[in-house]
C-alpha cells in the first residue's frame, strides 16, 4: 500500500512540474461526429487522435505535452537527465519530459 502512495505522489509531484495541459471542449457531435478546435478536421465520437499541435484529442478532450516539434512527451531519471524513461499511460507507451530541461 506504501508503494501505491508513494507512486501516486511522486506522479501527482511530476504532474505538477509539468507543462502539460488538458481541457474539456463544450461541443455538440453532428451525426456522430466532432470536429477538431485546431485543425478543423472531423472524427467519429469515440475516437481519439493526434493534431497538428500535438494535441491529444477525443470530442470530449484534449491534452498536451511539452514537446510541439516531434509531439513526443519524454520523462528523464532525476538522478541523471541525460537517461529517458519510457512510462505507460491508458494503455500506451508515452515519453514525458517534465522534470528536466535540458539546454
Amino acid at each position: 500500500m506504501k508503494k501505491y502512495l508513494a507512486l501516486a505522489l511522486l506522479l501527482c509531484a511530476l504532474a505538477s512540474m509539468s507543462n502539460a495541459s488538458c481541457f474539456h471542449k463544450a461541443t455538440k457531435p453532428v451525426n456522430n461526429r466532432c470536429q477538431d478546435h485546431v485543425d478543423k478536421t472531423w472524427h467519429d465520437v469515440g475516437s481519439s487522435w493526434r493534431n497538428s499541435q500535438c494535441y491529444d484529442c477525443t470530442c470530449d478532450s484534449c491534452c498536451t505535452g511539452l514537446d510541439l516539434k516531434i509531439c513526443e512527451y519524454k520523462l528523464f531519471k532525476r538522478n541523471n537527465p541525460t537517461v529517458p524513461c519510457p512510462i505507460f499511460f491508458s494503455g500506451r507507451k508515452y515519453k514525458l519530459k517534465i522534470c528536466v530541461r535540458l539546454k
